[in-house]
């Protein structure tokens, strides 16, 4: 049974993505990495359900969803970006595969940062985030989703590189087998990927040509 949550500030975080704060029902629990279906709770959207992280913490008073929003074409994400405080959302049931098992590498494309999110916060609060590394592809820099924030965390390295921004100083590479011949030293650790379907598959193949252990990489199934 879906449960309706009122918005309780919306707040712009790129260009086309912003966070979501919302109400935190009695007794919801989630962990890092975890997701629901989200609808919009107004008529004619309340069927209409797509999957988004929490990207706040399990202890904090609210959720929050830090969403892309496609504005080019009609769905729901670009129903969501016309909300603001005070609309509702619908949540379900508490679902996800990728949840952190030690040290090791996250990889992501675009928006697909965003189930790595809670997991570092959480290792962030912890002190816990010594050895992780985050690389992250983007079309533009301005599209990377919060750099300043993974920048500032104690102990986490990162790595930004950009496909179509000709102008930014940042890496200008596709994350492919070449790639991580060429950036990663160590095949032997935790690896964590999400992104686009075609590019998770890539990097699985790719990862175990390179001698990285199936069972050590886990992505969103």
């Amino acid at each position: 049974m879906p449960t309706s949550v009122k918005i309780l500030k919306a707040e712009l975080v790129t260009h086309n993505v912003r966070h979501y704060r919302v109400e935190k029902p009695k007794d919801f629990h989630f962990g890092p990495g975890q997701a629901t279906e989200v609808s919009i709770d107004k008529d004619g959207w309340r069927d209409k359900k797509r999957p988004f992280t929490f990207t706040g913490l399990q202890n904090e008073p609210t959720l929050e969803f830090t969403i892309k929003s496609y504005r080019d074409h009609p769905g729901v994400t670009s129903a969501l970006w016309g909300l603001e405080a005070g609309d509702s959302l619908l949540l379900r049931d508490v679902w996800g595969t990728i949840q952190y098992k030690g040290v090791g590498t996250f990889i992501a494309g675009g928006a697909g940062v965003t189930p790595f999110i809670a997991i570092l916060r959480s290792l962030n609060a912890k002190g816990g985030l010594k050895g992780n590394r985050l690389i992250v592809s983007n079309q533009t820099e301005k599209d990377i989703i919060l750099r300043d924030e993974f920048e500032a965390m104690d102990g986490l390295e990162t790595l930004w590189t950009v496909t179509a921004d000709p102008k930014s100083k940042l890496l200008q590479e596709r994350i492919d087998v070449d790639f991580l011949k060429s950036h990663i030293k160590d095949f032997n650790q935790n690896f964590y990927l999400c992104g686009p379907d075609p590019m998770v598959k890539d990097l699985r193949e790719a990862l175990e040509e390179l001698g990285a252990d199936v069972s050590s990489v886990t992505w969103e199934k």
